[in-house]
């Protein structure tokens, strides 16, 4: 049980700490901070849980690893099981927090969830968010398995991890909020509601067609390092 217990304090960290800077910190800090706050989340339970469970932290990473070669299926459902009762739990907790506020309304401010279309950020259409998660997912899946891969320096890989997750907000907010992270995008729609329920499928089969690409791609040995 110790790696779910990981992954449910990792996945509760990424939520919590992400969408809150969103919600409570978002006018303050501005994209550039939000996506900050969800890549230093990252790489600070990479090195925190990382030995313990890996840090998945994210359904898609989960079976991404399946389909690398790298993780069974059975391991994988317990992780995911672990992910998305650690993203609901976070963004309990979050609404909690920001109903102490006494303008706060979840129904205006909302819970750092995903979204596309009208009213929601760049207001993108669907089609592009789903190619948005789907290619942004598939690269970030191909740095955590190449960072992680068998000669990469251990030591880095929870940088280069959390700092590619920056840069994929730092372009992909406007379009769906970023999730390539099913559990990340489940806890907040969960409380959100409406909409958010409506559109939670794309965030949920764009990331793990993105990520099981990517895995495919490294156990077919395409992305293999050259002998020396």
């Amino acid at each position: 049980m110790n790696k779910q217990v990981a992954e449910f304090i990792g996945t509760f960290t990424l939520v919590l700490l992400g969408c809150g800077s969103a919600v409570i910190a978002g006018a303050d800090i501005g994209l550039t901070g939000i996506s900050f706050a969800f890549g230093l989340a990252l790489i600070g339970m990479a090195y925190g849980i990382g030995p313990v469970s890996g840090c998945h932290i994210n359904p898609a990473v989960s079976l991404g690893m399946v389909a690398a070669g790298r993780m069974t299926m059975p391991e994988a459902i317990k992780y995911i099981i672990a992910q998305v009762a650690g993203a609901i739990a976070a963004a309990l907790i979050l609404l909690l927090i920001a109903s102490g506020k006494a303008d706060y309304s979840v129904a205006e401010n909302g819970l750092g969830q995903n979204g596309w279309g009208t009213g929601y950020l760049g207001e993108y259409s669907m089609i592009a968010a789903f190619i948005f998660e789907v290619v942004a997912t598939f690269l970030f899946m191909v740095v955590i398995l190449g960072a992680t891969g068998a000669g990469a320096p251990a030591a880095m890989a929870g940088l280069a991890i959390g700092l590619a997750l920056v840069v994929i907000h730092l372009v992909g907010i406007n379009v769906t909020g970023v999730s390539v992270n099913p559990a990340r995008s489940i806890g907040p729609a969960l409380f959100a509601g409406g909409t958010a329920i409506a559109q939670l499928w794309l965030f949920i089969v764009a990331p793990i067609i993105g990520a099981v690409l990517a895995g495919v791609v490294f156990k077919s040995g395409l992305l293999d390092a050259p002998a020396e």
